[in-house]
C-alpha cells in the first residue's frame, strides 16, 4: 500500500473527459455541482455535453432518464446525500424501473462533508440503492478502481450507482488489477478471520490487519467494491475457511455491505458476522477522520472487532 494519497475526483474527472471526448453521446447532468465534482475542465472542453439543472435534484434524475431513453449516456454528478435522498422516487421509477443506462455518480459520499453535519452525510445510500431491482452498486477504494469502475459503468447496459470519494486515499490495489462487478479481490491472505471492506475504509482495514499480525492473528482482507452484485463465492469461502467475517464501510452498519454479507452467510454457511459502520444514530459534526474514528472505524477499532471473532 502506497503512502501517497489521492483525491479520486481527479481521476473521475479525467476519465469522464476521455470518455465524453470519444463519445459525443456522453453527457454530464449536474445540480450546480461542477466545482464539487471537479468537472470544470470537462465543461470548458465540452460545454455542449453538460446540462446544469440548478439545485433541482428530482429534475436532474428525471431529465437523465429521458436522455437515456433518447440514446444518450448520462452521468449524473451530484453530492451523494442529495442525489439519493431528494430524488429516490425518480431513481426508482424513472431510472431503475425502466432499466435505463444512467450512471449515478455520488460525489463526496459517506461522511466526507463531515463539518456540514448530518444533512450532508450520505450514510444510507448503499442500503437504499442495493435494494432497487436492476441497480448495480459500486464503492471504489482508490484511483485505479475508480477509473476502472467508471469505464465499466460506461459500457454497462443498465443503471449504476457509483460512489466517488472526496477523502484522499492511498492506492491499495496491485499492478494489473481489473475491476469486475460481482468479483471481490483478496488483498491479503489470512486464515483466522476475514475483514471485508470498500471505499475509504479499505486502507484502514489493511492497517488493522498489520496490527493483528503483530498479535499473531492472521487476517484475510477482501476488497468488496461491488456491493451489488455481491461476490457470493468470496463470502462463502471466507465463512468456511475463517472464524468469522468483519465488514467495514463508510455508511450505516445496517443494510449496506454488512447487510449484504450477513444475508449470504445466513442462507449458505452460517458464521459470526460483525458489521462495522455508523450505528443507528445521526453522526456528530466534525472532520471525516474524527467521525470515522469516533465510531471505531480506525485501524485499532477494526482490529479489536476482528480479534474478538478470531478468539472464537
Amino acid at each position: 500500500m502506497s503512502t501517497e494519497t489521492f483525491d479520486c475526483r481527479d481521476i473521475y474527472a479525467a476519465t469522464l473527459l476521455d470518455l465524453a471526448t470519444n463519445d459525443r453521446d456522453v453527457v454530464v447532468v449536474v445540480n450546480d455541482s461542477l466545482g464539487s465534482s471537479k468537472l470544470g475542465d470537462y465543461a470548458k472542453h465540452l460545454p455542449d455535453q453538460v446540462i446544469n439543472v440548478g439545485i433541482a435534484e428530482q429534475n436532474m434524475v428525471g431529465i437523465s432518464a429521458g436522455l437515456a431513453n433518447g440514446g444518450k449516456t448520462p452521468f449524473v454528478s451530484a453530492a451523494g446525500c442529495f442525489l439519493t435522498a431528494r430524488s429516490m422516487e425518480q431513481v426508482k421509477a424513472d431510472v431503475a424501473y425502466n432499466n435505463y443506462h444512467v450512471v449515478l455518480c455520488a460525489q463526496s459520499p459517506g461522511v466526507a462533508y463531515g463539518p456540514l453535519g448530518a444533512t450532508h452525510h450520505s450514510i444510507e445510500d448503499a442500503a437504499w440503492m442495493r435494494i432497487l431491482p436492476t441497480m448495480t452498486v459500486i464503492v471504489p477504494a482508490d484511483p485505479v478502481e475508480t477509473e476502472q469502475a467508471l469505464r465499466w459503468a460506461y459500457g454497462h447496459d443498465g443503471p449504476v450507482y457509483l460512489r466517488i470519494s472526496r477523502m484522499k486515499v492511498p492506492a491499495v490495489h496491485p499492478q494489473g488489477y481489473a475491476f469486475r462487478p460481482g468479483a471481490a479481490t483478496v488483498l491479503r491472505e489470512g486464515a483466522d478471520v476475514t475483514i471485508m471492506a470498500n471505499g475509504v475504509v479499505l486502507h484502514r482495514a489493511l492497517a488493522a490487519a498489520d496490527l493483528l499480525a503483530d498479535r499473531g492473528i492472521s487476517a484475510r482482507v477482501v476488497s468488496m467494491a461491488s456491493v451489488k452484485p455481491l461476490d457470493v463465492d468470496a463470502v462463502v469461502t471466507a465463512a468456511r475457511e475463517t472464524k468469522g467475517i468483519v465488514t467495514v464501510e463508510e455508511g450505516l452498519a445496517a443494510g449496506g455491505l454488512g447487510g449484504a454479507v450477513a444475508e449470504v452467510v445466513t442462507r449458505t454457511h452460517p458464521t459470526r458476522v460483525t458489521a462495522l459502520g455508523l450505528p443507528d444514530t445521526f453522526s456528530p459534526t466534525g472532520s471525516p477522520a474524527f467521525i470515522l474514528d469516533h465510531f471505531g472505524l480506525d485501524p485499532d477499532g477494526i482490529a479489536r472487532s476482528a480479534a474478538e471473532l478470531a478468539a472464537g
